[in-house]
């Protein structure tokens, strides 16, 4: 059997390398940690390649929906295995693995802690390669199966805004209601959703990414400072566009997501929808969704998700083609991708 060796150094690479392919989203890295090292204080999470299951083996994707930037969040470790249980009791079907629904430094340890719990596997083949902004994106293509019935279950939010969904219906419909409910609770729920077939996985999911992001979390935290920078450029075969001064910096909390522009020395412009969906300087076009685009300290090379820009930070920004990332099969849908246009009101096919 194929098996990930999980400890604190690999929770620590995952989730830095996450934080990088997180390209602006993705959660928190003081969030990621504390989950990964809870997960193996509790239990021994595993992880697997998904080879090792059957192709008629069921899998569920675990994941975190809502606002990065939202101060009243709150989610605590139990509403993740709470959540994958709900949905079990739904589907009444054996779960054989759990798959996160992205790389992000909050997302590439979704499932850790319930695989810890439950002994249910993480199985290495993410929804998505890198972090996007809606739960279409991150949903294998089942936008484009017009029968299929999407089961999601959500918990989140603490005292009168506790949050407790079961749904079933199209996938546009739950995501939308899951969407909310992340409103109701403050801002983030906990979810799993979406059972899927090992052979469908394979067609339409990132297979390797979750070890993706170990390795560029290692080309990070084994160097320092610039050299840092340059080692993850390195390994994701992208470019540093440019390092400066955060000189404005507009975000706004709507609709669940967070939306708003970076400015770097006045001339850069970064726009996001939870992640950076757009690079220009005048015109010139150096980075559009779903090719990665990420800030970093450009002293520490910590990595800084949008929701994190303040005016003042001098920061490096990367851009990594998108052909350089594992990437889901959503990343090609132009239904899906259209959908950023609106927001961004840049154009983006």
């Amino acid at each position: 059997m194929t098996v990930i060796k999980l400890d604190e150094k690999t929770v620590e690479y995952v989730v830095y390398g996450g934080a990088v392919l997180g390209g602006g989203g993705g959660g928190w890295i003081e969030e990621g940690l504390k989950i990964g090292k809870l997960a193996l204080e509790v239990g021994q999470p595993q992880l697997l390649t998904v080879d090792e299951l059957e192709d008629e083996d069921l899998l569920v994707t675990v994941s975190l929906v809502g606002a990065p930037a939202a101060k009243d969040q709150f989610v605590k470790p139990v509403h993740y295995a709470q959540a994958l249980e709900l949905l079990s009791k739904k589907i009444d079907k054996p779960i054989k693995g759990i798959m996160t629904n992205e790389n992000g430094a909050g997302t590439s340890v979704n499932g850790w802690f319930q695989s810890a719990v439950t002994n249910i596997p993480v199985i290495d083949i993410p929804c998505n390669g890198r972090a996007h902004p809606t739960g279409s994106m991150g949903s294998l293509n089942l936008s484009e199966l017009p029968d299929y019935v999407s089961h999601q279950a959500a918990i989140g939010g603490k005292d009168e805004n506790y949050v407790e969904v079961s749904i079933s219906g199209s996938l546009d419909k739950t995501s939308n209601m899951v969407r909310k409910a992340s409103i109701e609770a403050g801002g983030v729920v906990a979810v799993a959703r979406n059972p899927v077939t090992v052979a469908y996985a394979k067609q339409n999911g990132a297979p390797g990414a979750i070890m993706q992001a170990m390795e560029v979390g290692e080309a990070l935290l084994t160097h320092q400072g610039e050299a840092a920078i340059d080692a993850v450029v390195k390994k994701l075969g992208g470019k540093i566009i440019t390092t400066g001064t955060v000189t404005d910096f507009q975000l706004e909390t709507a609709g669940g997501f967070d939306v708003g522009t970076v400015w770097i020395n006045d001339s850069y412009e970064l726009t996001f929808w939870n992640e950076y969906m757009t690079l220009e300087k005048d015109g010139e076009r150096f980075g559009t969704f779903p090719d990665l685009i990420m800030t970093f300290d450009a002293k520490t090379a910590k990595p800084i998700v949008s929701a994190a820009i303040e005016k003042g930070q001098h920061l490096s920004v990367i851009a990594v083609p998108k052909e350089n990332l594992i990437l889901s099969t959503t990343m090609s849908n132009e239904n899906l991708l259209r959908q950023i246009e609106g927001i961004i009101k840049k154009s983006v096919l």
